[in-house]
């Protein structure tokens, strides 16, 4: 508990560096591909954590794999986790520093579920309409559920509008289930 509490005050103190600099963006699509790599790698995740490795070691992987690809404020992110002997918790900051940019810039979270994967086209229309109906830009997220059979879910923030099939036949079911109907034989 005491790790994501140091996270979110290192996401906040780091996001507010970027605001003064104006580079809040680029730093957020650094922390994405920060948290990108490491939950992908989980070699990497255990040597960030491991108390073995030397942090002098870890700075040395982490300024290889993103040196060149990050801006500098997330530069020194890494020495700053290092002089605090607290690396292992970089992918938490990466993690809370998105979430508390996305609600800073009143970016909200779209997900939808559908039987197979949307297109670009499709996923640019259902963004239009996101930014129609809510006034406020959104990640969208495509979850496939083949057992919805068609159509689609969506769920922005706490609300949920389910237009898939699979919900169309159990209203159906249900209706069939509450009518009282008289064998003819």
């Amino acid at each position: 508990m005491n790790d994501t509490r140091a996270a979110l005050r290192y996401a906040k103190a780091i996001l507010n560096l970027a605001k003064e600099s104006t580079s809040e963006t680029s730093v957020n699509e650094d922390m994405l591909l920060i948290l990108q790599t490491i939950s992908e790698n989980k070699d990497l995740e255990a040597m960030l954590n491991s108390p073995v490795i030397k942090s002098s070691n870890k700075i040395e992987v982490l300024n290889a794999l993103f040196g060149k690809k990050i801006n500098n404020i997330s530069l020194g992110l890494f020495q700053l986790l290092e002089e605090n002997k607290r690396i292992g918790l970089l992918k938490a900051i990466a993690k809370k520093y998105a979430i508390i940019y996305d609600f800073d810039k009143h970016i909200l979270e779209a997900k939808v579920t559908t039987a197979v994967p949307i297109t670009e086209t499709l996923e640019k229309q259902v963004l239009k309409k996101i930014v129609d109906l809510t006034g406020d830009k959104a990640n969208l997220v495509n979850e496939v559920d083949p057992e919805i059979l068609g159509g689609f879910i969506l769920r922005v923030g706490d609300v949920q509008y389910d237009a898939s099939i699979a919900n169309h036949l159990n209203q159906l079911r249900k209706e069939f289930d509450n009518q009282d109907y008289v064998s003819k034989l």
